[in-house]
């Protein structure tokens, strides 16, 4: 007979076996659902580092198609907001709470459901296993900034008054008629901004009125490094001179001999996404919240009624930053769009070969995605082309075309250069749009017609590239999309034509002069 002591070392014992046996198949099981939901960066990445940051997306994400019946701006952008924010709140309550009591990092989001991590395997293996996680997406940190495709050169010595590409579109005529965007905000997301700048102290919006004051017109999604800047520059600070390019483009006038904007009259707001030129998933999305709901330098208060009409968007994110899953930034772009902003995106520096718009946000059909020309309206080659096979949707891309090449703007430091891109066209349709949102306020909020008006007005250009399937008459086609941008006199009659539209069709209800 055993004694008891020995008894109770054996039961001892099998438990502890039983508990191995358990906790490793319980880990197997978690390590599959990893491998199922987390991209293979993460895997890559987890194989070779303690501890990865990555983007948790959850299952629930905000239904916003009421706020297409929302006419009124700010109540339209109130509603969206609130949507979101609550979504969040009750779908994270539960993982933001185990994540805070483990001292994980994390920092939550509500433009899209999802929270960025920083954790170990077992954690992540964790995470990914809970029911209300739908995947988890690389969020990398480069150590090396990747060369911009379209790099800044010096050729700003002499002042030029109106820009070539300013008046090829048509702008001066508008101006001459009072429409030179006043009213309107345009938000930009880029390397940050030299906010007094000679041609851009005029119109940032934490400059007009009184004293400067950067809350609710400023914020910084770079939290370490920085460059010149720093990490969380407490007013616009540019590390780059990318981000001063293409703002000097939308709103940039010296009230002299350097009139470089569309919509000189307009008003700018910004946010840094970049680390000397270098963003990411969580970077990217964390400039379009800021914009959603403007908040203070401490990022509280959000004020969604502060929102910019239109967010320019002169990136891309490759793989090489963390989409590797295309679709990373689509429901972030897609809440924006409907809370009524226009999402402005350059195509791509990628051509001339078809599929070449291939990254995002230039790929999702709520952005409207701009390729470049000369100031000939001929076609670039390095403007990339549709259509976008990368998330199999085949669509039509880019939306128009603007001109691209050799535009000289603002540069930090109070100077300016020239620069060639779809960085440098992206800027020249958000201004036409704050143009023609002036001259016809009923588009306001409204971006599907917003949208159509513009490409209403484009020069139409066929081509025999033949992307897609385009034949040699076919427009719009993937290369010039509708066609090549202009402004046009014909924005001031928009609001009474569309009045009397509503008016046959016995539909009044938004279209009032």
């Amino acid at each position: 007979m055993r004694r008891p002591l020995e008894a109770r070392r054996l039961l001892l014992a099998a438990s502890t076996l039983l508990w191995i046996a358990s906790a490793t198949g319980a880990l197997g099981q978690s390590r599959a659902v990893l491998e199922e939901k987390a991209d293979p960066w993460v895997l890559d990445r987890l194989g070779r580092h303690p501890e990865v940051e990555v983007l948790v997306v959850l299952e629930t994400q905000a239904d916003l198609s009421p706020a297409r019946a929302i006419s009124e701006r700010d109540e339209r952008l109130r509603w969206v907001f609130e949507t979101l924010r609550e979504t969040a709140r009750q779908g994270q309550a539960s993982l933001r709470r185990d994540l805070e009591t483990r001292g994980t990092f994390h920092r939550s989001f509500w433009v899209a459901n999802m929270l960025l991590v920083r954790a170990d395997e077992a954690e992540l293996s964790a995470i990914a296993a809970r029911p209300e996680v739908a995947r988890l997406a690389g969020n990398p940190a480069m150590s090396q900034a990747i060369p911009w495709p379209s790099p800044l050169t010096n050729r700003g010595a002499s002042p030029e008054a109106i820009e070539a590409s300013i008046s090829h579109i048509g702008a001066p005529e508008l101006w001459n008629r009072g429409i030179d965007g006043a009213g309107i905000v345009v938000g930009g997301q880029d390397t940050g901004y030299d906010w007094d700048h000679p041609a851009l102290l005029d119109s940032y919006r934490g400059a007009v009125g009184g004293p400067v004051d950067h809350d609710f017109n400023w914020h910084d999604a770079i939290h370490s490094g920085g460059g010149v800047c720093g990490a969380d520059s407490a007013e616009p600070c540019d590390d780059h001179g990318h981000g001063t390019h293409t703002m000097g483009t939308m709103t940039g006038d010296d009230g002299g001999a350097n009139q470089i904007g569309v919509a000189p009259g307009a008003h700018w707001i910004g946010c840094r996404n970049m680390d000397q030129g270098v963003g990411t998933p969580a970077t990217y999305a964390e400039c379009f919240q800021f914009f959603l709901a403007p908040t203070d330098l401490e990022g509280n208060n959000p004020n969604p009624t502060l929102a910019p009409h239109i967010i320019n968007n002169s990136w891309s994110c490759p793989p090489s930053e963390g989409c590797n899953d295309p679709t990373i930034l689509q429901k972030v772009v897609e809440n924006v769009r409907a809370a009524g902003i226009l999402v402005v995106v350059s195509a791509g520096n990628d051509g001339p070969g078809c599929s070449t718009v291939r990254n995002p946000a230039a790929i999702y059909d709520a952005s409207f995605s701009v390729g470049a020309t000369y100031t000939s309206d001929e076609i670039v080659g390095f403007s990339s082309r549709g259509p976008v096979t990368v998330d199999g949707s085949g669509r039509r891309k880019p939306d128009l075309v603007a001109p691209g090449v050799s535009i000289r703007s603002a540069a930090p430091g109070g100077g300016y250069s020239s620069a060639s891109g779809t960085s440098m066209s992206g800027p020249h349709v958000a201004g036409a749009a704050a143009l023609l949102m002036q001259a016809a306020s009923c588009l306001e909020g409204d971006i599907d017609a917003l949208e159509a008006e513009l490409l209403a007005v484009t020069v139409p250009f066929a081509t025999t590239q033949g992307c897609g399937g385009d034949g040699p008459d076919e427009v719009p086609n993937h290369t010039y999309g509708a066609g090549v941008l202009r402004v046009s006199v014909d924005f001031l009659d928009i609001c009474a034509r569309l009045f009397l539209d509503g008016f046959e069709s016995g539909d009044l209800s938004r279209w009032t002069p």
